[in-house]
């Protein structure tokens, strides 16, 4: 009985060394540039809060869910500032889902998907859907090693929309005429790009927040490609409520973290849920990325000016967040 009294007391204690001196924190961050921005924010604000971070991981999105799956009753917290829902939902409950990983509010809102043309070829052969391309014609515009297939500049293994795209390739019928090009996506869409600036037909796959609709500015460079019907492995249906079609759902990006963090720290859990960033301030520092302001320094720099011109937002958000605690 007293041994049992004291492992409670010593809990007690461990609680309450947390709450003074904060929770050890793992950050995780995925293996695009592009979202250490936002990672960055949510770390500083957790200093801010006077959490402790103990080490930051760069890792690609499996092993960041199973890392803190793994840690789902861990006194630390493990943290990713990247989750795409609907898109990375299959990934979630592959390891367990909610019981092992919390998903918070959304953090990032009406992230877009889909395929693109360049807009003088959409027009001159009047292409809307990513369905013309069965036909082997207008597939051939796109097609840049002549094998006869259009190449489609496309998504990384292990992101996710790589499935979706190889679930439609088969969906649409499009095995025979399009050729889904993968490796590092930074280098596949620089040379797409160079192949519209040489006058060239273009076919790729991007998403937003991402400093490519800077480059090529869809409705004046470029267009987006409708399905003639929804086919997507993460849901029934990607239509929109005006009823256009991209063939992907609009994805919002959350923060997820191991179960334990909405019982054992509630302040943190209570920020998870209530920070926000805006689509378009994502798109502006990736912009900046893309202009060569891409090295570490130059994204603490982007993070610290967001935090700054925030300031106010960011201590009612603390203010908030220890409240619940």
């Amino acid at each position: 009985m007293f041994g049992k009294k004291l492992i409670i007391t010593g809990l007690a204690s461990l609680a309450v060394a947390t709450s003074l001196f904060g929770a050890k924190v793992h950050v995780l961050k995925s293996t695009i540039a592009e979202e250490v921005f936002q990672t960055l924010v949510v770390t500083e604000v957790l200093k801010k809060m006077g959490h402790e971070v103990v080490d930051v991981n760069e890792v690609n999105y499996d092993i960041a869910f199973q890392t803190i799956a793994n840690n789902a009753n861990s006194e630390d917290v493990y943290f990713l500032a990247s989750m795409w829902d609907p898109l990375h939902n299959s990934k979630l409950e592959a390891v367990g889902g909610d019981s092992k990983i919390t998903k918070y509010n959304k953090f990032i809102l009406n992230c877009a998907q889909g395929y693109l043309i360049d807009k003088k070829t959409a027009q001159k052969h009047n292409i809307k859907y990513v369905n013309d391309l069965k036909d082997p014609k207008i597939a051939k515009l796109f097609d840049h090693d002549n094998d006869g297939k259009a190449d489609l500049s496309g998504c990384n293994a292990g992101w996710g929309c790589e499935k979706v795209i190889e679930h439609q390739l088969d969906a649409y019928g499009l095995r025979d005429t399009v050729e889904h090009n993968q490796g590092e996506y930074s280098a596949l869409i620089a040379d797409t790009i160079a192949n519209y600036k040489t006058g060239k037909s273009i076919l790729y796959y991007t998403w937003t927040p991402y400093w490519v609709s800077g480059k090529l500015v869809p409705g004046k460079d470029v267009v987006f490609l409708q399905v003639t019907h929804s086919a997507n492995p993460n849901t029934d249906s990607t239509k929109l409520p005006n009823g256009a079609d991209y063939g992907f759902n609009i994805n919002h990006q959350r923060i997820v973290a191991n179960a334990s963090v909405k019982t054992n720290h509630k302040d943190i859990a209570k920020l998870f849920n209530t920070i926000k960033i805006d689509v378009n301030d994502i798109s502006g520092q990736n912009m900046l990325m893309a202009n060569g302001q891409n090295k570490e320094k130059d994204i603490k720099r982007h993070a610290k000016v967001w935090l700054e011109k925030n300031q106010a937002k960011i201590n009612s958000w603390i203010k908030e967040a220890k409240a619940a605690k």
